[in-house]
Formats: C-alpha cells, structure tokens, sequence
C-alpha cells in the first residue's frame, strides 16, 4: 500500500486503460450504520494522508511515507469521519464548520512544514482543491464534537498558553516578552496536540466495533 501508484494499470484493468482511482479500505461500524452502509477509502485519499503524516513526523527519512504512515492515516481517517457524523450538543452550525475548518487548514499547514508541503503532497496525489476543503471539514466537524462532547480543548486561555511556554516543553522558546510574537503558533501547536491525543484515544475505544477490510485490486474489479 505504501507509495503505490493509483493512477497505474494492473492485471484486473482492460487493456489501455488507465485506473483514476480505486477503493483500497472498506470500513463499517454501528456508528455509520453497520455492514448495509460500509465507507470506503479511496488509494489517492490515503496516500495524499499518509504524506500528511509523513511530514509530520518529529523522525523523517528519505521515503514518501512508510506502513506507519499509511497505518496513521487510516486510523485518523477513521476517527475523524466517525466523530465528524455524531452529533453534538448545540449542533453545530455552518458557520463554525466553516471557521474550525480554516482553523484545521492553519493547523495542518504548521503541522506538516508549511502551506508549499501542503500543497505539493496535494499535487502529488492529485487531490483537488475541492477534495482538500472536505477532509478540512471532515476534520473541523470532528474537532467541534470532542471539544464540545468529550472536553474543552479548542480554545485555551493565554494563562495556561504562558505557563505552557515558560516550561521549556514546546518548539518555542524565549522570554515572557516574545509571547505575544509566538503566540498564535503556540496556540495551534498545542490545540493540535490535543486534538491527535483526543483522535487516538478516541480511535482505540472505537476500534473493536469497526470492521476494516483492505481491498485487493482483483476484489474491485469485480465489484467485491
């Protein structure tokens, strides 16, 4: 799975054609409505994610991404499109979907490098602009449900961002009179922070009700 090439002709394909995409994850859970209504990974999608957390990785190496990444990936896949379907209490409204996923967008950009990292491995999978808008409200709906259902994390105060800062224990480091400079990135580092603790933890409660079966190219050309 790990650096495959969607885009490329395989055994399963007639000859001279060329595969656009394909379906390598089939997933359900009760959440999504069991097996009757199974969700589907698309090989673009999760290679352009596995980049992502490539990117982010504090150990880089020289590859595109390995199996930890496409594991990663999927996992948050996963997580985000369940907590992205619950509700929530108040529900949420457009207009904060719309923000939160302007938010995500800055949060990922810092996350993997900067807005060029973000874009190129968009290319490099083809994913459109379009495609790249969806996953941030995919994530920004997640991110509303476990700040406002599980627990407070999208909006910490400058007190505890000050205290977080002085302890030494970010990539930011100065005096209390470069707070203000850093701020805004410290923020984004933290709420990201949270948010990947609050996804896995979420994921691995999860996980024994969802069923996850990886498609072979010979099952989708034949519709299984």
């Amino acid at each position: 799975m790990p650096n495959a090439a969607p885009n490329s002709t395989t055994a399963a394909d007639p000859p001279g054609s060329i595969t656009i995409d394909r379906v390598v994850v089939r997933w359900y859970s009760p959440e999504t409505g069991g097996a009757g209504k199974p969700q589907f990974v698309l090989a673009r999608e999760l290679a352009f994610e596995a980049r992502l957390e490539a990117l982010a990785d504090p150990d880089p190496d020289r590859a595109v991404y390995r199996d930890r990444h496409v594991r990663a990936a999927l996992d948050r896949h996963i997580a985000e499109t369940l907590l992205a379907g619950l509700e929530t209490f108040p529900k949420r409204e457009p207009g904060e979907v719309a923000t939160r996923a302007e938010s995500a967008r800055a949060m990922l950009e810092q996350r993997v490098g900067g807005r060029d990292k973000l874009l190129a491995a968009a290319l490099a999978e083809g994913i459109s602009s379009d495609e790249l808008d969806a996953l941030l409200r995919r994530q920004a709906r997640a991110s509303i449900y476990l700040d406002r259902m599980i627990a407070p994390m999208l909006e910490p105060n400058d007190v505890d961002l000050l205290s977080l800062y002085r302890s030494g224990m970010t990539p930011f480091a100065g005096d209390d009179r470069d707070f203000e400079k850093v701020r805004d990135k410290l923020k984004r580092w933290y709420v990201s922070g949270r948010l990947s603790q609050a996804l896995d933890a979420y994921f691995q409660n999860a996980r024994q009700r969802v069923t996850i079966v990886a498609i072979k190219t010979t099952d989708a050309a034949a519709g299984k």
